[in-house]
């Protein structure tokens, strides 16, 4: 069937792109053959291009290697090696057994080619036996005078020719006034503890700390170090230590690896169960499984050649990535429901199908391609961002959409044209369309139903400053883990965190010059505070030994005239280990013990530049670790060079300032971006502003509802908001084009479109909500916020939209009433469309 002749007007380039489409739909329709060869052998390459995929859900892997935070991180593995520990628990025993078992498994352990060094004691016995020795000579003499006050004060009460002249007070030997000087010191932080094992009596528990030679974020090696280690412990004849005594394994490089494990499993899951979901649907929309296969096709071939890119631009995929076939396929499947539902409407009209196709190429998917460059310039603008995941989610997601379209254009008319070949034609029940009721429903109460959708939204914006960000990381992974459950216990029983900033120095002058400008920091915030203490080997060896232990011989010898008669059990004791105190010898690093000593090599072995910097706030809160780096950043070496600090927990102030910073300008160019493409696409201002203001409506109702569903954002969902704005402004585009021409019938429109329109959001719902079944909490915060977003577009979709559109038709033709009317301008008739601005569809 032959195309009306165009007006000048229409002439415009959007529309030339349109009649390309469907020339090109058509000539797939009459040449099936080669056009589904090729579709085949470009899906075959891209599957082989993808075969080789992984999945990197490393934190570290958001952030780009220009950060300064990645950069310290990869510096700090090449001169410091892995941070973080392959953790042995051994449970269920006796104390000395627990003991037994630590000493019989750290050589063992040891002895495996991936581990540097294992950690099974503590160093409190010995910086409590040298602890005078980190007191200043002043206060050491301080000491020495209570002491020898107090004593002279016994002295003098034990004469019995002394007459006091008052009842003054016995001279205090109350120390805990210098005591607090040094409490956040290392040594007193280190040595707190009173086993020299990390052990817990009470919860019949001990720990081995291994640490491997390479970074957790190497996944191969943390799989291959993590099972050496179970080997050993299967070899191992555990039943010695007692009946019911077993081992379990925790630490960053198991929690790395389950959660790994688990992302994968989510992936599988969520994807199968997406792909029956739109299996279902399709089945139901279109009652036939022949048409469900011609819908699925192009999905497939789009996303295999989409996969195929991914492999060669990227070679693997991220937490983000990784789900993106699923929703990729649930976008893809919305233009196959439009498209396919109208060449089947335009079948049930007598056409041809050829003529169809063409028809259907050109004006819906004309629809269909302006919708999908909205959506992907909507993604390019995601692809703008630092983050990696973000980045490279944009980007992939927008080059999907276009790819697409394009599968849609070269597969399914093909598909069309060798199944008419074969003599199928659609079942009447296929192509006709049945009223839909709520279309009536509609024209008779759209001022009611447009006056109601304007009171709910207003009362959802007074919510909106009640939306909150979470900056909890912990709640977005898996806390039920066994390895994360029992991580949390393994920290409590060490009493710091495991895995500490390091400042990366080059000499001990280096080392001093940080310690002691970090104990500054720490000592001005005061409670504010974020760093619990500061080590370095120059701060683990006192200065003025040898002044120290003169005076420390001088408090010897007074101790020795304590009259121990006349204390009480705990005041012996006391005695007794400060008797030891003042024995101590001064000390070098050589002395200082093993354990401690190799916390401060690095790869290759004894040297300097390591200063560690354990936090006191949970690495969990976003929030304190952004207080954190500004805590520790900006510390000066003595030539003026600003240090080197590494850790995790700089990655995560990194990646929620840059969330913090970029959000706004991503949000605001989503926006602005789609309302560009479509002014252009569509060829008026009215007309783009008409289709955009179904999404900006329902994203302002889902930003209110959160704070009534307790939803918050976090560093992942918040990506949710832009892709709902170029998702979403496709089935405006739809409605509008179709109400366009001045024949049109609102309700037949209304049954025909909001059949697809309805089918399409769902189908793009259940790409995300098959997120929902995920167990990592941060994907399923996406899943759920995405579908709240596109249940409340549909909902305005079908109902507040097209209210509004009658409204707004309806006083445009009272106006008219009254006014002379423009030459060749058209009326809208009751229950018709709008008059279209434009004829560019």
């Amino acid at each position: 069937m032959a195309s009306p002749p165009s007006s000048p007007a229409e002439r415009t380039w959007m529309h030339r792109v349109e009649r390309t489409m469907g020339a090109l739909a058509a000539h797939n329709h009459r040449r099936p053959v080669i056009a589904l060869v090729c579709a085949l052998l470009l899906s075959v390459v891209g599957l082989l291009s993808a075969r080789h995929l992984s999945l990197n859900a490393n934190l570290v892997a958001l952030l780009p290697d220009s950060f300064e935070s990645v950069q310290a991180i990869h510096s700090l593995e090449e001169r410091f090696g892995a941070q973080g520990w392959v953790v042995v628990v051994g449970e269920d025993a006796d104390p000395a057994q627990l003991q037994r078992f630590a000493d019989d498994l750290a050589p063992k352990l040891e002895a495996l080619p991936g581990i540097r060094y294992v950690e099974i004691t503590r160093p409190s016995s010995f910086f409590k036996s040298h602890a005078l020795y980190f007191l200043s000579p002043e206060d050491l003499k301080e000491v020495e005078r209570r002491i020898d006050a107090r004593l002279t004060w016994e002295r003098q009460r034990a004469n019995p020719l002394f007459v006091s002249l008052d009842d003054e007070p016995a001279p205090s030997l109350d120390f805990s006034d210098i005591e607090k000087k040094y409490a956040g010191g290392a040594v007193t932080r280190l040595s707190s503890h009173p086993s020299d094992y990390y052990l817990d009596p009470a919860a019949r528990r001990v720990v081995v700390l291994a640490k491997p030679e390479t970074s957790s974020a190497d996944l191969t090696f943390s799989t291959k170090i993590v099972g050496e280690v179970q080997g050993l412990l299967r070899q191992q004849h555990l039943s010695k230590y007692g009946p019911g005594f077993h081992t379990e394994i925790t630490g960053s490089f198991q929690k790395k690896m389950d959660q790994q494990a688990q992302i994968t499993r989510d992936v599988a899951v969520s994807s199968t169960v997406a792909t029956v979901l739109v299996l279902l649907y399709l089945l139901l929309h279109f009652r036939s499984v022949l048409s469900v296969a011609m819908v699925l096709a192009p999905v497939g071939a789009g996303l295999a050649w989409t996969y195929g890119l991914v492999g060669v631009a990227y070679g693997r995929v991220n937490l983000l990535t990784a789900f993106l076939g699923a929703i990729l396929g649930g976008l893809g499947v919305e233009h196959g429901i439009h498209l396919l539902g109208r060449y089947l409407a335009l079948r049930g009209e007598g056409r041809s199908s050829e003529a169809s196709t063409r028809e259907a190429f050109t004006h819906t998917g004309g629809a269909a391609l302006v919708s999908a460059l909205v959506a992907a310039l909507t993604f390019f603008v995601l692809g703008t961002s630092q983050l990696r995941a973000f980045r490279e989610f944009g980007v992939i997601a927008g080059v999907g959409m276009l790819v697409l379209v394009l599968a849609y254009v070269v597969v399914l008319p093909a598909v069309l044209g060798l199944v008419s070949r074969w003599g199928w034609r659609p079942r009447a029940s296929s192509t006709e369309t049945t009223e839909a009721p709520l279309g009536r429903i509609i024209t008779h109460r759209r001022g009611l139903l447009t006056a109601v959708s304007v009171l709910v939204v207003a009362g959802l914006l007074t919510q909106l400053p009640r939306l909150r960000f979470d900056y909890d990381i912990s709640s977005l992974q898996d806390q039920r883990l066994d390895s994360f459950v029992l991580d949390r216990a393994v920290n409590q029983l060490i009493g710091y965190s495991q895995v500490p900033l390091v400042v990366l120095t080059n000499s001990r002058a280096e080392e001093a010059a940080v310690v002691q400008q970090l104990q500054a920091r720490k000592q001005q915030r005061g409670a504010n505070s974020t760093v619990d203490f500061v080590a370095a080997l120059t701060s683990l060896v006192p200065e003025r030994q040898e002044e120290k232990q003169a005076i420390l011989k001088d408090i010897g010898k007074l101790l020795k005239g304590v009259p121990e008669g006349q204390l009480t059990p705990q005041q012996r004791q006391q005695l007794t280990e400060l008797r030891g105190q003042v024995e101590a010898k001064p000390f070098t690093e050589a002395d200082l013990p093993r354990s401690v000593r190799q916390q401060f090599e690095g790869r290759g072995g004894p040297g300097t530049g390591f200063v560690l910097v354990y936090p006191s706030a949970d690495q969990s809160d976003g929030q304190a670790m952004r207080r954190l780096a500004k805590e520790v950043r900006g510390v000066r070496l003595p030539d003026g060079r600003a240090a080197v600090v590494a850790g995790e927990a700089l990655v995560q102030a990194d990646i929620f300032d840059t969330v913090a910073h970029e959000a706004p300008f991503i949000l605001l160019g989503s926006m602005l971006t789609v309302l560009v493409a479509m002014w252009i696409t569509l060829g008026g201002l009215r007309t783009a502003l008409l289709c955009l203001m179904p999404t900006v409506v329902s994203l302002f109702a889902v930003l209110g509802l959160m704070p009534l569903l307790h939803m918050e954002f976090n560093y992942l969902n918040i990506l949710v908001i832009p892709v709902l704005i170029g998702t979403t402004v496709d089935a405006g585009v739809h409605l509008i084009t179709r109400l366009a021409s001045p024949s049109s019938d609102f309700v037949q429109v209304y049954s025909e479109t909001g059949k697809a329109i309805c089918g399409g959001l769902l189908t793009s719902a259940v790409g995300f909500g098959a997120l929902l079944l995920a167990d990592h909490p941060g994907l399923n915060s996406i899943g759920a916020l995405a579908n709240v977003g596109f249940g409340m577009n549909l909902l305005i979709m079908l109902v507040t939209f097209p209210a509004l559109l009658l409204v707004l038709s309806e006083r445009k033709r009272r106006h008219r009433a009254v006014s002379p009317r423009p030459r060749g301008e058209h009326l809208m008739k009751e229950g018709q469309g709008p008059h279209r601005p434009t004829p560019s569809h």
